[in-house]
C-alpha cells in the first residue's frame, strides 16, 4: 500500500547544500501583508506538527511522517511528491509566480535514506529547455510518478510546448500526477483555466498514463470539447467523460486523496464509491498533510450525508486526534454508498508504481 499523494514539505532551514532540503517559499507565504498565504502555511505546518524553531522544520515534519508510518503495518509507504517552480513559455524560471519549490534531489534523498518509508515522485516543468534531461535523470535515480499542479506552476496540459516531454514520459513509461480542476492551497500563477481536465487529452493521446488527483472532484471548467465558448461544466462531469472513453481504458486514472474534505464529500464521492468499473483505475492518496487540517474535513458531515454510521463517530473523531493517516486509511475503507464501498484493490497501489522487466526505456505507449 503505497500513499500515491503525499506532500513533502518544510521552509529550507535546513539548509541548501547537499545535506539540505533545498526548499524555497515564497515570501508571500511568510509574510503578514498576504495573510491567505501566511494562514495557508500555518495550517500545514501544523497539520505537520512540525517543530517550529531554527533549523527544526524540515527535519520533524519527515520525523512526524516517520512516526505516522510506525503505527501502520509493515510495508506501508508514501509517495513523496517533489515540487518544480514556475517557468514561462520562454523557458526561465519566474520566482515570483512559484509558491514553493522542493527539489527532486531532496525527495530522492529522503527516499533514498527512509527507504521503509518512502518512494518519491519527480517534479519537473515542461517549458524547462532541459525538461527531458531532468526527466531522464529522475527517473535514473529511482523517481516513480511525475507531479504537475498546472494552475500553480504554470503548465497548459494542451500546448504543443509539452509534446517532446509527453514523448519522453511515454517512452519512459512514468506516470503523470496531475492536479484538475480547482486549486485552492497554492497561488503561483493562479491559472485556473489550466486545471482543465479536458486539456489532460494531449498526454494520453502521447501515450501517457495520467492519474487526475482527486478525480478532478471541484471547481467548474469550460466544455471544450463543445469549442472555446461551450458552456462551463463541473470539472469532475468532465473527468467522468474521459474516464467513459474506451479509448483512455489503460491510460487514464484517479486518485481518490482529498475526496472526503468537506468541499469535496457531495455528488462526486457518490459516483466514485458507486462506479465499481472504475475501480480498478483508481488510486489512493491522502494528500498528506491536509487530512491533519482540522477545518477542511467533517465527519458529522460525512455521517450526515449517509457515507459513515453515526455511531462510528467518535472512532473517527479518535483517530484523527491520534494519527491522521490511520484517519484517512480507515474512513475510505469505510464508506459506503448505494450499498457500494471502494474496492480494496485501490489502495493495493505498489504495482501501479513498480517498473517491471520491459517497461521504461524503448517501451511502446500502453494500448488505446
Amino acid at each position: 500500500m503505497w500513499d500515491c499523494h503525499c506532500h513533502l514539505a518544510g521552509s529550507g532551514d535546513s539548509g541548501t547544500g547537499e545535506s539540505g532540503s533545498g526548499i524555497t517559499l515564497n515570501p508571500a507565504m511568510e509574510s503578514l501583508r498576504y495573510p491567505l498565504q501566511y494562514a495557508q502555511r500555518l495550517f500545514f505546518m501544523n497539520a505537520g506538527c512540525v517543530h517550529d524553531a531554527p533549523g527544526q522544520v524540515d527535519r520533524s515534519y519527515v520525523e512526524r511522517m516517520h512516526n505516522l508510518l510506525d503505527d501502520m503495518r509493515p510495508g506501508v509507504k508514501l509517495l513523496l511528491l517533489a515540487f518544480d517552480a514556475s517557468v514561462t513559455e520562454a523557458g526561465e524560471v519566474s520566482w515570483e509566480q512559484t509558491s514553493f519549490h522542493v527539489p527532486n534531489r531532496y525527495a530522492a534523498q529522503m527516499a533514498r535514506r527512509h527507504a521503509q518509508y518512502f518512494e518519491w515522485a519527480a517534479s519537473v516543468h515542461p517549458y524547462r529547455r532541459d525538461c527531458i534531461e531532468r526527466l531522464e535523470a529522475a527517473v535514473e535515480q529511482g523517481a516513480r510518478a511525475l507531479k504537475w499542479l498546472p494552475a500553480a506552476m504554470g503548465i497548459d496540459p494542451a500546448s504543443k510546448l509539452c509534446d517532446p516531454f509527453y514523448s519522453a514520459l511515454a517512452r519512459l513509461d512514468l506516470p503523470l500526477i496531475t492536479h484538475a480542476g480547482l486549486e485552492r492551497a497554492l497561488r503561483g500563477t493562479d491559472a485556473q483555466e489550466l486545471g482543465n481536465p479536458l486539456r489532460l487529452r494531449r498526454a494520453l493521446d502521447h501515450g501517457v498514463r495520467v492519474v487526475v488527483a482527486h478525480c478532478a472532484s471541484m471547481g467548474r471548467d469550460r466544455d471544450t470539447d463543445r469549442g472555446a465558448n461551450g458552456a462551463a461544466l463541473g470539472s469532475f462531469e468532465l473527468f467522468a467523460r474521459l474516464m467513459d472513453e474506451p479509448r483512455y481504458v489503460g491510460r487514464l486514472y484517479g486518485d481518490i486523496s482529498a475526496m472526503t474534505q468537506t468541499a469535496r464529500a457531495g455528488a462526486a464521492l457518490s459516483h466514485v464509491l458507486q462506479r465499481e468499473d472504475w475501480h480498478a483505475r483508481l488510486l489512493n492518496g491522502s494528500d498528506y498533510p491536509l487530512p491533519g487540517v482540522f477545518p477542511i474535513y467533517s465527519v458529522d458531515y460525512l455521517v450526515e450525508l449517509g457515507y459513515i454510521e453515526k455511531s462510528a463517530a467518535p472512532l473517527f473523531m479518535g483517530l484523527r486526534e491520534y494519527n491522521s493517516l490511520l484517519f484517512d486509511f480507515v474512513l475510505k475503507r469505510s464508506l459506503r454508498a448505494g450499498g457500494k464501498r471502494l474496492a480494496a484493490g485501490i489502495f493495493e497501489t505498489r504495482a501501479f508504481f513498480d517498473r517491471p522487466a520491459g517497461r521504461g526505456e524503448g517501451a511502446a505507449p500502453a494500448p488505446a
